[in-house]
């Protein structure tokens, strides 16, 4: 168990260390490529990890952070029934939405983001689903209490709030990563949303929620119970990304899709976690019993 453990923060602490990477190359190194000029070898080589294969990277370290720690705080039957519905569903959205335009609306993926599925969709974008729709459904499931007190509104709510959270991260995400310098993605028909059409949001709501809710009856006859320090990785990799996501939005001058992002984003997932229980009761103890009973003895005399 402690191997998972330092496996679990390394592929975190690379995680988060990728996309700051990430960052100093989108936004500082595409635009004044002078800079990389006057770096050492190492800097060199590091900027151009970090714009060759620096998105891939970043990924592929979140989906494995989260896999790790899904199985073992959940166990690995809970953990791959979430895994594989969130992978084959939103694949089958992405497969779909870059086909036909339903349900996100058209657009395309451009290159950085590592092999295309039937030449579409980057492989990393299935992973990103699962690993950010993962947390923010655990964050949504443990602040809704719904292992503790069950009931079918707890369910739907934890289903609902998950899916807001995961769709949140979008807002800031999009606009950005589809209109920077160095653009992953592009719309063909722009909408009226700083560039994204409304119809997207309806897609990532109903996508997540999708695998949300086969999720939760998969999970329905085993309960969930995590105290809140048992949530800390799923909230700094939610804050994290939600962070990534909001540097590149204003760097980009996207302040209102941020404002948005950390309304119904980022200041719920805080909430939700510091309701979460911090400690768990697994026993009621019972008051000591003060009196203390002799065993009567009998003296025989001679």
């Amino acid at each position: 168990m402690k191997q998972l453990v330092i496996a679990e923060r390394v592929c975190l602490i690379g995680h988060i260390v990728s996309m700051v990477f990430g960052l100093v190359g989108i936004l500082l190194v595409v635009p004044h490529a002078e800079i990389i000029l006057n770096l050492a070898e190492i800097g060199q080589t590091a900027m151009q990890w970090s714009l060759a294969g620096g998105g891939v990277v970043y990924m592929i370290l979140g989906a494995a952070a989260v896999s790790l720690y899904a199985y073992r705080t959940l166990g690995l039957g809970l953990w791959l029934s979430f895994l594989l519905p969130s992978v084959l569903i939103s694949l089958s959205s992405e497969l779909l939405g870059t086909s036909t335009g339903f349900p996100f609306g058209h657009y395309s993926y451009l290159s950085g983001l590592g092999y295309k599925i039937a030449g579409l969709v980057p492989f990393t974008i299935p992973l990103s689903w699962f690993y950010v729709g993962c947390v923010a459904y655990l964050l949504a499931r443990a602040g809704l209490e719904v292992d503790k007190k069950p009931s079918l509104w707890r369910h739907l709510g934890a289903i609902a709030l998950g899916a807001l959270l995961l769709t949140s991260w979008d807002f800031v995400l999009d606009p950005a990563m589809s209109q920077t310098s160095l653009p992953f993605w592009y719309w063909q028909q722009p909408g009226a949303f700083f560039g994204m059409p409304y119809q997207n949001f309806a897609g990532w709501i109903g996508t997540g929620s999708v695998f949300m809710t086969v999720a939760a009856l998969l999970w329905r006859n085993t309960p969930i119970k995590l105290e809140r320090s048992k949530l800390n990785l799923p909230l700094i990799v939610y804050l994290s990304n939600f962070g990534f996501a909001t540097v590149m939005s204003l760097a980009a001058g996207f302040s209102i899709p941020v404002l948005l992002g950390l309304f119904l984003g980022a200041v719920p997932a805080v909430v939700l976690w510091w309701k979460t229980q911090s400690t768990s009761t697994d026993a009621t103890l019972e008051p000591a019993n003060n009196k203390v009973q002799i065993a009567p003895v009998k003296v025989a005399l001679k």
